[in-house]
């Protein structure tokens, strides 16, 4: 059966909610549970491919809820999907960005179900279809965010002798600057040159604050700061750059193409964090990527907490650069309580293996879904 045949015969979304092994204590929220949209296409050939949209504490973190884009994937892009012929993942891409305005959440699960599919159709993996793979495995950290000293300084600890991370996160932003840094400073003392430190303040800081903090934190062997001010402060971002003083990557403000292109024009950060649902799919994020390298800047493959499904599209996109510099934070299928895949991921010594079997590489366990979704 040609493609030029094919139709999208059944749309399926769910929404699930998943408990995390412990509280995930970030600036604008804590977390007990992860909620995720699934998405499952079936062709008229009966390929079947899957996608996820998922956003971080409801509406505290994005403007995409999970409500929001199961609404907007049963309410208006489904039935466009059902009324026409497929073409391609291009076309049908282009005719959902005509006709849908935003919702970059909701097209990235879409597309990454086309490529699903396509990859199971033609019996190769997506990395295939974007590039070609360069690497099989990633660099992934960990991010301590339980809030408390004793408790991030024993998860460290136990992350590097069981070699499954050895560059960690801290959230910060909730207490004062000088808290924070003490906390950080006390989190890289106890684990010394066995593990590197970066900190997130999910745009907590006032450019004041992030002014004090930033030598402070250079001082206490910090590597980097990761999106200290508001997502749209550009100017400030721009000074603290200048400054020179520790690495400053922009996370929130990476919100598009259009933005990324805006934001390295302006040399707003140092390395620029990846997440294919911030910027609107696998090709948007090609684009923000390429952007990024050719300003100089460096690379980090970001997440948003989301389940194994879209955590191994970022994975099979992220394979086909020959390096990322920063690594990834590709962890969170691992801060959630239980699993909805029938396979088991390869993280070990540091890395997380990139799937190479057709598609995506995993498949839902429906048992599981049917569990945990609302």
């Amino acid at each position: 059966m040609s493609d030029n045949s094919l139709k999208i015969e059944r749309v399926e979304t769910f929404v699930l909610d998943v408990p995390t092994t412990r509280p995930h204590v970030l600036a604008m929220t804590t977390m007990n549970h992860q909620s995720m949209v699934i998405l499952r296409l079936t062709f008229s050939d009966g390929t079947q491919g899957i996608g996820e949209a998922t956003t971080i504490g409801g509406l505290s973190y994005g403007d995409e809820s999970p409500e929001g884009i199961q609404l907007t994937l049963d309410n208006y892009i489904t039935p466009m999907l059902l009324k026409n012929e497929y073409k391609s993942v291009g076309a049908t891409m282009a005719f959902i960005n005509r006709n849908i305005v935003g919702n970059r959440f909701a097209k990235t699960a879409i597309e990454i179900a086309l490529y699903d599919a396509l990859g199971h159709r033609l019996g190769v993996p997506v990395s295939e279809l974007l590039g070609g793979r360069v690497v099989d495995r990633l660099s992934v950290l960990w991010v301590l965010a339980s809030g408390n000293l004793d408790s991030d300084i024993d998860e460290a600890h136990k992350m590097i002798e069981s070699r499954r991370h050895n560059v960690f996160k801290i959230k910060i932003g909730k207490r004062s600057v000088e808290e924070d840094v003490a906390h950080v400073a006390a989190v890289k003392k106890a684990i010394g040159d066995t593990g590197r430190v970066q900190v997130d303040v999910n745009q907590a800081w006032t450019r004041s604050q992030a002014n004090r903090a930033a030598p402070m934190l250079a001082d206490a062997g910090i590597d980097l700061i990761e999106q200290p001010l508001a997502f749209n402060d550009i100017e400030g971002a721009q000074h603290l750059v200048n400054q020179g003083v520790i690495p400053i990557m922009l996370d929130e403000s990476v919100q598009g193409p259009k933005v990324a292109l805006d934001l390295v024009r302006a040399k707003a950060a140092d390395i620029y964090a990846i997440k294919i649902l911030q910027a609107g799919g696998l090709t948007e994020a090609q684009k923000v990527i390429s952007f990024a390298q050719t300003s100089g800047a460096a690379l980090y493959g970001g997440t948003m907490l989301e389940s194994p499904v879209c955590t191994i599209a970022s994975a099979q996109l992220f394979s086909t650069y020959e390096q990322f510099e920063w690594g990834t934070e590709l962890f969170s299928p691992l801060l959630q309580n239980d699993s909805f895949i029938n396979e088991t991921l390869d993280y070990s010594d540091f890395q997380l293996t990139v799937p190479n079997t057709p598609g995506l590489g995993i498949s839902l366990n429906q048992e599981k879904v049917d569990f945990y979704k609302r």
